[in-house]
């Protein structure tokens, strides 16, 4: 678990990172408040303007590790055509890295400084859940990084114009969702007990997931903030409760898509 307590309000808006819905709010909501501003208007308040910077560092080392791990499972994948695919998606995510780094470097902020803050936790998630098979890698992209972009696609919902339009083009699937999927269903098939293994895999990854994520937030007060609705207008904790369930849901039917019990 973290090591340093969130208020309740903050710990309730962290739940979401770990569920994870299809179509999250973000394209069909009407814009209102900061939402319906542009990024001139918007970063005119520096707590609002910190809480972009912290989540796009976030995003940005997010997307860079998921590179890494894509380069590092393709060296478990069984076939040429799996490793191709796996470095094809690497490629995707290598993209969308260096979209967010350039973004940061246009709103003046250093790059480097805006993801140094993240970087151990998200390392050290991804040291507790290195997977020791393929199948157990290919899990831990599809729930991990869904559960991730949805979370980033509800809150997308309530950020201004440009750092929306930013956030969502760089969730885009590069492919690994219809990949996995294939490849962990056929596996299941041709071996129904693999589908348990998996299963209790998944709710580890959910488990761990949640603890960095914690972590993370309870030492970013502005992201915190923008979470439980003191920056971004409209996120109330009724919100958080409807956004939660959203994501549960969401969650509960990528694992169904996988063959899987959440």
């Amino acid at each position: 678990m973290a090591d340093q307590a969130l208020p309740r309000a903050a710990e309730r808006a962290i739940v979401p990172v770990m569920g994870t819905p299809d179509n999250a709010a973000a394209d069909a909501q009407e814009h209102t408040g900061i939402a319906a501003q542009d990024w001139a208007q918007a970063s005119a308040d520096p707590q609002y303007r910190a809480a972009v910077i912290d989540l796009l560092g976030a995003l940005a080392y997010g997307e860079l590790s998921a590179f890494e791990r894509l380069a590092e499972d393709a060296k478990l994948a069984p076939t040429m055509d799996d490793k191709a695919e796996l470095a094809k998606m690497a490629s995707a995510e290598f993209h969308h890295f260096e979209r967010l780094r350039e973004r940061l470097a246009q709103i003046e902020a250093e790059p480097n400084e805006a993801m140094e803050p993240f970087a151990a936790a998200l390392d050290e998630f991804h040291r507790q859940t290195a997977p020791s098979d393929w199948l157990e890698g290919l899990v831990k992209a599809y729930v991990g990084d869904s559960i991730a972009s949805d979370f980033y696609r509800e809150v997308a919902a309530r950020l201004d114009s440009d750092t929306r339009d930013l956030v969502l083009a760089v969730l885009d699937d590069t492919g690994h969702a219809s990949f996995a999927v294939e490849k962990v269903r056929a596996a299941i098939e041709a071996e129904p007990r693999v589908g348990g293994r998996l299963a209790l895999w998944a709710r580890r990854l959910m488990g761990e997931a949640l603890s960095q994520a914690q972590r993370v937030v309870a030492d970013r007060d502005a992201l915190s903030t923008m979470l439980v609705g003191g920056v971004a207008d409209g996120f109330d904790l009724a919100e958080v409760g409807r956004m939660f369930s959203r994501i549960t849901e969401a969650h509960t039917k990528r694992m169904a898509a996988l063959g899987l019990a959440a």
